[in-house]
């Protein structure tokens, strides 16, 4: 009997847990989580589930304990993990930005460049990269680890600490300064690299990192459907660059015809009074679920 081809997948523990399973299941795949196991279901079978911190995926990936995983770039480089990198993925806990570690200081702290840490101490998770920015502008500096609440020990038990933020905002609540950016990181698709080349499990990869991309495509756009005379249909598509690729399609109505498009979501408040004032009637903008190009 054929033995069963399985793919283990590694998912983020955390703080990128719940945005990890959300696009998945817009990708296709359904994921339910027990407290009482790290192995989560999936409704298929070739797939087996692992929840694990973001901050190990890359290691048990490399290491082919996962044939693959989603995890941050960032722990990707602490870890000087050798994987192969499938796909680069827009989306963090909080908002699509791009996630920052930041070197931050009190807000009247006199640290104004890095060079002004020689001596001090820093508390950060991102130990390895941060020893690393030091080197490279030539400072000597003790960094600790952090276990937590990086942000409260600024002010109180060492002189700087390098952090992740994606907006800013809790640094500055916490009357923190930012000095530098050290590393700008986003999710990653990773794959082990024997697994890489295995035929089935390299196709079973490519299928997953084609889904999810197509439902990270989806979430900034809309569809937009509309009816329109056919006398007013080229002076539209000519006042609306948007429109330039639409599916047209006849009404039983004699001399009207029925447009649908994908746009970006963000231009749509502007573009629909325009559609009105340009003879489209009916229009309905839906939601997407996956956009593969």
């Amino acid at each position: 009997m054929k033995k069963k081809e399985v793919l283990r997948f590694g998912l983020p523990k955390g703080s990128l847990q719940e945005a990890t399973l959300e696009k998945m299941a817009k990708a296709g795949f359904n994921i339910s989580v027990s407290s009482r196991s790290y192995i989560p279901y999936v409704d298929d079978p070739e797939l087996e589930i692992r929840l694990i911190r973001a901050q190990e995926i890359s290691r048990y990936v490399e290491h082919g304990y996962l044939d693959c995983g989603i995890t941050g770039y960032d722990w990707i480089q602490e870890n000087g993990s050798k994987v192969r990198e499938v796909g680069v993925f827009q989306f963090n806990k909080a908002t699509r930005q791009t996630a920052r570690w930041v070197l931050a200081v009190p807000e009247d702290s006199p640290i104004k460049t890095v060079k002004d840490l020689k001596g001090k101490r820093i508390a950060t998770e991102l130990v390895n990269t941060t020893r690393k920015y030091l080197r490279k502008h030539k400072v000597k500096a003790e960094v600790e680890f952090s276990w937590g609440a990086t942000e409260m020990k600024a002010h109180e038990l060492v002189d700087a600490i390098v952090d992740i933020t994606e907006t800013g905002s809790s640094l500055r609540a916490n009357k923190l300064r930012i000095v530098d950016t050290l590393l700008e990181s986003t999710p990653r698709l990773i794959a082990n690299h024997e697994s890489w080349n295995d035929q089935w499990k390299r196709r079973k990869i490519e299928i997953l990192a084609l889904l999810l991309k197509g439902a990270l495509e989806a979430e900034a756009k809309v569809g937009l459907k509309m009816n329109i005379s056919r006398q007013n249909l080229a002076a539209l598509l000519e006042a609306l660059p948007a429109l330039r690729n639409p599916t047209i399609s006849n009404l039983s109505l004699e001399g009207w015809v029925a447009v649908e498009t994908i746009i970006d979501e963000h231009i749509v408040r502007e573009l629909i009074p325009a559609l009105k004032a340009a003879g489209a009637e009916g229009i309905i903008e839906y939601p997407l679920n996956k956009v593969v190009y």
